[in-house]
């Protein structure tokens, strides 16, 4: 089932993240103005990119197991107010189970590049297809705790008039404003320790109808890389 305001997101023994120590919202920071958010406007700034600095690249190690490359979609829907296209991870996933999410995950030995992995990936989750997607470039490398190297590649995406997720992968699929996730007013800051780990995480809540949609860890470190990135 998709996630609810009173659902759990147990992940890594944390209960529920939401519950997790607020260190403050980041509203003194100016949002990305609109007219950089247009679709012309984001080739321009790959094309051309500026001088900046990530903000998130790696959490904590909190696994022994071998690091895995993997890439994700960062699919920014082409309506007339752009959107972000993620998703509700599977429960039976073994890792980040029941996360919002890009469509994403581990490199095939076939795939070529990141792009490569993450349109096929995208295809595989959701059907996006990718003769819809449009690839800008890429975001710096985001290692997780649980030892992915994931790079994000960021698209434009025409709309599609339906999706098909795979129900072994995907439990939902839903859209946030692309001006809602541009905008630190809505980005949190959350700690917690655990197992003796002080752990620190972005979180970007959205309430998308009577559900509410709880953006955090990687894919809101992703996010807060996009702000800097299309801010710098």
């Amino acid at each position: 089932m998709p996630a609810s305001d009173n659902s759990p997101l147990p992940v890594l023994g944390i209960v529920d993240p939401r519950q997790a120590r607020l260190l403050g919202v980041d509203s003194q920071l100016p949002a990305v103005p609109l007219d950089a958010q247009t679709p012309q406007a984001l080739r321009t700034r790959f094309a051309q990119p500026p001088q900046w600095l990530p903000e998130a690249m790696q959490e904590k190690r909190i696994t022994a197991r071998q690091p895995s490359d993997a890439a994700v979609l960062v699919p920014i829907v082409m309506r007339e107010q752009p959107t972000v296209l993620l998703t509700v991870r599977s429960a039976r996933l073994s890792t980040h189970s029941g996360q919002v999410a890009f469509p994403g995950g581990k490199r095939d030995p076939q795939d070529v590049s990141a792009e490569a992995t993450a349109l096929r990936e995208a295809h595989e989750e959701v059907g996006l297809a990718p003769r819809n997607v449009e690839v800008l470039g890429r975001l710096p490398l985001y290692v997780t705790g649980t030892a992915f190297h994931i790079t994000p590649v960021v698209a434009l995406v025409h709309p599609q008039a339906s999706y098909f997720p795979n129900p072994g992968e995907v439990a939902d699929l839903f859209e946030v404003p692309l001006s809602y996730l541009l905008n630190p007013a809505h980005h949190e800051r959350h700690a917690m320790q655990w197992q003796g780990v002080d752990r620190e995480w972005f979180a970007m809540p959205y309430q998308d109808g009577e559900q509410q949609r709880y953006i955090w860890g990687a894919t809101a470190g992703m996010l807060r890389n996009l702000y800097r990135f299309l801010a710098a």
